[in-house]
């Protein structure tokens, strides 16, 4: 069975910072153009890899992945908050096979997600319950992390569980691509926040809006050039991508992790997203990148990339 695929960057400052208008009419027409592939591939199943920002997943357990079989979600920065259609049936059976494959995996029964997940789905199908998903969340914040050569692997173990349903399933992955916005790092961090990693599901909404508030006003410094947090690297984004289009994903794992950081930022991690959907992807064989967009968006602190892709017919 054939797979499609469908990467994206989330930002939370969509909607709510203007990087311009030639740059919002470039990335409007590059979300029609990935909405109109995945209106002709007509997905029946969507499996989502996505990362968490704190919302979620805490330190009181911090998997490397976990697989829902109901999920969630927060409502964070304005996005849709409640339940995901997730197929159960379909996430226990891929997470079984995963398991089966040598991958070690958590399985969630009431997973939350935040924008990681929730944004792409409103993005790209209108809101957050119009396809059934199986969502796959990747820690990408929380040191330590292991290698990302496991998420590469993940890829391809839910890669080959996905394209033995027997459907017409669309892989997506959100997150990256260079940027490092002010999250919280658990190492040093005061006693409050420390708690707060630890144990901070379900704040009270004002709580919640505050937080947020912190983060918009520290990426509006940022756009305006008076911050410290690290500058994007396009340079660094486009390889990546072109490494992805090409199926060379291996050529990725001897990479330590400081190296991500080093170059793209803390939450550069969020590309092992990209890599396990590439992965899951190429596990049903070659693939093609239908279209590819980039873009560097301070204002959205975001190095900005959309790309969709499909398996070629054997």
């Amino acid at each position: 069975m054939t797979l499609a695929l469908c990467t994206t960057s989330h930002t939370p400052l969509m909607g709510k910072a203007d990087p311009g208008a030639d740059v919002s009419d470039r990335v409007a027409a590059a979300f029609d153009e990935a909405r109109a592939f995945i209106r002709d591939y007509d997905p029946e199943l969507v499996v989502l890899f996505g990362p968490d920002h704190y919302n979620g997943f805490f330190y009181e357990v911090m998997p490397p992945f976990c697989i829902a079989a109901d999920a969630e979600s927060v409502g964070d920065y304005g996005l849709p908050k409640g339940p995901l259609p997730v197929d159960a049936p379909a996430a226990r059976r891929i997470a079984a096979e995963v398991l089966a494959a040598g991958v070690d995996v958590a399985v969630s029964e009431r997973m939350q997600v935040d924008h990681g997940f929730s944004q792409p789905l409103q993005l790209l199908f209108g809101a957050i319950d119009a396809v059934p998903v199986v969502p796959v969340f990747i820690n990408c914040v929380a040191e330590p992390m292991g290698p990302v050569a496991r998420a590469r692997l993940l890829g391809a173990a839910v890669g080959r569980a996905a394209a033995a349903l027997g459907k017409r399933v669309l892989i997506m992955g959100s997150g990256g691509l260079s940027h490092d916005p002010p999250v919280p790092q658990f190492q040093g961090a005061a006693p409050e926040l420390a708690e707060r990693l630890i144990s901070g599901r379900n704040p009270a909404p004002e709580v919640r809006a505050a937080r947020e508030a912190v983060v918009v006003d520290a990426i509006a410094a940022f756009a305006a050039g008076t911050s410290n947090l690290m500058p994007l690297n396009p340079e660094w984004d486009v390889d990546l991508m072109a490494l992805l289009a090409a199926g060379d994903l291996e050529s990725i794992d001897a990479r330590p992790n400081d190296w991500f950081v080093a170059h793209a930022g803390h939450s550069s991690h969020e590309v092992r997203t990209w890599i396990a959907a590439y992965a899951a992807l190429g596990a049903a064989g070659r693939y093609e990148v239908e279209t590819s967009f980039y873009e560097a968006i301070p204002e959205w602190i975001a190095g900005f990339g959309l790309t969709t892709a499909r398996t070629l017919p054997a």
